[in-house]
């Protein structure tokens, strides 16, 4: 039963995180919302929504600021971490759409595999450089469509999509000690919180005249739904990683990409071609088998 709890809570949280990429595309694309405007609302109230829900059931939100080598860590992962893959997400979102760039944070464990080969001064398993091949290889095929002449995206949308792995590695990284020491939803929360209110900051959203959108009742009531999916989602992958093994939460978190890809097509007319769907397929495959041969080792 346990089990079944922790399959049903990754592929509901998935499913959910999927939906949030064309919503966020749709809005961007459709609207006069920018990501820097889209990005500080989403996170800021998030992490309000998370900070409360653990006030309530007891929680002491503020002993995390007590010690200044929590507290830096704390800002580093807020700004770098939550709101560094944040807004290279939706940033790539914005320069090509939801399904390649919810695609590109598969290029994290390549990163991940990088950092760790470079820190104990050896090369990867031969497992390893193999699925980073097959991966690179989807990625080309997904990108080109199996046509030498041109990349499908520009050169923007492609550093962004890079930004987007390399952000998320870290993100999946560097919080280690923090999560371990701390709950994890206390960190995500106050993450959510110090990102959306320094990108508030940055961009000076008091000054925004991107508030008068929300008259919209349609913009609104898309808004909430992004933050809701997105906060639910986020709880339900952590939750299920009590139930089910690592391996499993990796597999089943692929159907994140594809329900965005499903939603683009369906929703949102976004057109694949057949190499780029063969090459989706490489991509989930060669990600997958990598984590199943990292948990073995």
């Amino acid at each position: 039963m346990e089990r079944l709890k922790g399959l049903i809570f990754i592929i509901s949280g998935s499913m959910l995180w999927g939906a949030t990429g064309p919503l966020m595309e749709w809005l961007l694309n459709h609207t006069p919302l920018t990501v820097s405007f889209m990005l500080t609302i989403r996170l800021s109230v998030a992490g309000i929504v998370l900070l409360t829900y653990l006030v309530l059931t007891g929680k002491n939100i503020f002993c995390i600021w007590q010690q200044k080598t929590w507290s830096r860590q704390l800002i580093i992962f807020g700004v770098a971490g939550m709101l560094g893959v944040q807004y290279a997400f939706v940033a790539a979102i914005n320069e090509s759409n939801a399904v390649l760039a919810t695609l590109l944070q598969f290029l994290a464990p390549i990163f991940v595999v990088a950092y760790v080969s470079l820190s104990l001064k050896k090369w990867p398993p031969k497992y390893q450089v193999l699925g980073i091949i097959g991966t690179l290889g989807g990625l080309f095929l997904l990108l080109t469509n199996a046509s030498f002449d041109a990349l499908l995206v520009s050169n923007k949308a492609l550093l962004w999509g890079v930004a987007v792995g390399l952000t998320f590695a870290f993100y999946t990284l560097y919080p280690a000690r923090l999560m371990k020491e701390w709950s994890v939803l206390l960190v995500v929360g106050w993450g959510m919180l110090i990102g959306g209110l320094t990108l508030g900051i940055v961009s000076r959203i008091w000054q925004s005249k991107q508030w008068l959108v929300f008259m919209d009742l349609k913009v609104t009531g898309l808004m909430i739904a992004l933050i809701v999916f997105g906060t639910i989602a986020f709880v339900l992958f952590l939750s299920s990683m009590k139930y089910i093994t690592a391996v499993e939460t990796s597999i089943l978190s692929s159907i994140e990409p594809l329900t965005a890809m499903v939603i683009s097509v369906t929703m949102f007319g976004t057109s694949l071609g057949f190499w780029q769907l063969m090459g989706i397929f490489v991509m989930l495959v060669c990600v997958t088998w990598l984590s199943i041969a990292d948990e073995k080792a």
